[in-house]
């Protein structure tokens, strides 16, 4: 590895923000045009990531307009299948070891966030608890994904870009991989997001520091070089 990492990645890192810059806008009426082929699968849209706890982050807070918004979107178009996997975590869960206890089953900040539960259809959004960042491990999520092979369109919105939502469309993108299905799956830029923890706080109080910018980017760029589909939004 070359001794000035910083120096050398510069026209990496120019790059990438050149490709961010120009990814398309997608229009819904295309994206949802079958919608019983189509589901919406956020993840982590809760208050422990966003308003309450040990892990909330003001940064992800934008991102819930666009989400709702998309949501009511894709309902109004016919798309009836949303589902939303949200960390719910035992007292004892192995996580704890990297990251800090949140998200505890039965708390509040296991909970959506209160603009998703206001929507008008919000009965009909299927909740699916998950135990790790991995929506694919040991949750509901996997055996839906096999008795659902209509769906090929996956929209993929939530937090944190680099872990949970990256998690997911991984999943789905590498499950149609190994499967040989032709499976659609999208991510909107301006409906992910993560969180990020200076350089000055990891020195100062151990840990990791997340340069929250840098890694959004990086990682939707790799996303999107694994075959998913990364768009400014569907509008």
């Amino acid at each position: 590895m070359k001794s000035d990492l910083s120096e050398a990645s510069k026209p990496y890192i120019k790059y990438i923000e050149s490709w961010l810059q120009q990814i398309p806008i997608l229009q819904a009426k295309e994206i949802f045009s079958q919608p019983d082929a189509c589901a919406i699968t956020a993840v982590d849209i809760i208050n422990g990531f966003i308003r309450l706890g040990a892990l909330a982050s003001s940064r992800v807070e934008p991102i819930i307009k666009p989400v709702t918004r998309l949501m009511q979107t894709a309902w109004d178009s016919g798309v009836t299948k949303i589902l939303h996997l949200t960390d719910t975590h035992n007292p004892d869960a192995l996580e704890f070891k990297s990251y800090p206890p949140h998200c505890l089953r039965g708390t509040a900040e296991s909970e959506p966030v209160d603009e998703l539960k206001a929507l008008p259809f919000a009965d009909h959004i299927q909740i699916i608890p998950k135990n790790t960042v991995a929506s694919g491990l040991q949750t509901e999520f996997e055996d839906w994904v096999i008795v659902h092979p209509e769906v090929e369109t996956y929209v993929v919105v939530g937090d944190v870009t680099d872990i949970c939502v990256y998690q997911l469309a991984m999943y789905l993108q590498l499950d149609a991989n190994a499967r040989h299905l032709t499976r659609r799956v999208i991510i909107p830029e301006n409906c992910v997001q993560t969180f990020d923890r200076p350089v000055s706080a990891a020195q100062k109080e151990g840990g990791f520091a997340h340069d929250g910018d840098l890694l959004h980017v990086v990682f939707l760029y790799h996303m999107a070089s694994n075959g998913i589909k990364v768009v400014k939004a569907i509008d």
